[in-house]
């Protein structure tokens, strides 16, 4: 603790003019406000409050555990970093339709309906951009999403 008290000495005044910066500005997300206030009440320079753990967590309604990680990012990351939310690359799923996938699938929804159908159905796309070996596996629900997000869902006339 002794150690992220000397950095958070440091940079005190760095600290103290880019939480004030982020505070006054523009509008700025609520969890990174919050994170700007408690590294000003953990100032310990002269112009800081230098304020406890405890007093912290009271004042501003946010757990002893999330203000120490929060001194720690800050001294192995460096203010940016302590500020911002972490990337995790876990968090977002990979695209199944990539442009080429999802051109092609919008090709196939243009072309003639296969025989015996008036148009493409989800379903009958579902069948067929597997078959064609577009993707490996698709829901026919991502397909419409897929579809409605460019605004070519030929599967949609007469739906409203």
């Amino acid at each position: 603790m002794e150690l992220i008290r000397g950095r958070e000495r440091d940079c005190g005044q760095e600290i103290r003019g880019s939480a004030e910066q982020r505070g006054t500005r523009g509008k700025s997300p609520a969890q990174l406000l919050t994170k700007a206030r408690i590294l000003l009440k953990a100032d310990v320079s002269e112009a800081g409050e230098g304020w406890s753990d405890s007093a912290i967590s009271v004042a501003l309604d946010t757990s002893i555990n999330n203000i120490g990680r929060l001194r720690r990012r800050l001294v192995e990351e460096g203010l940016e970093a302590a500020l911002k939310r972490k990337h995790n690359p876990n968090s977002a799923r990979k695209p199944i339709f990539d442009g080429a996938a999802e051109a092609k699938l919008i090709a196939l929804t243009c072309s003639p309906a296969p025989e015996g159908f008036a148009r493409w159905s989800l379903r009958l796309l579902e069948e067929k951009v597997v078959e064609l070996n577009i993707v490996k596996q698709v829901s026919d629900n991502t397909i419409g999403r897929t579809l409605k997000k460019t605004r070519s869902n030929l599967t949609a006339i007469g739906n409203g």
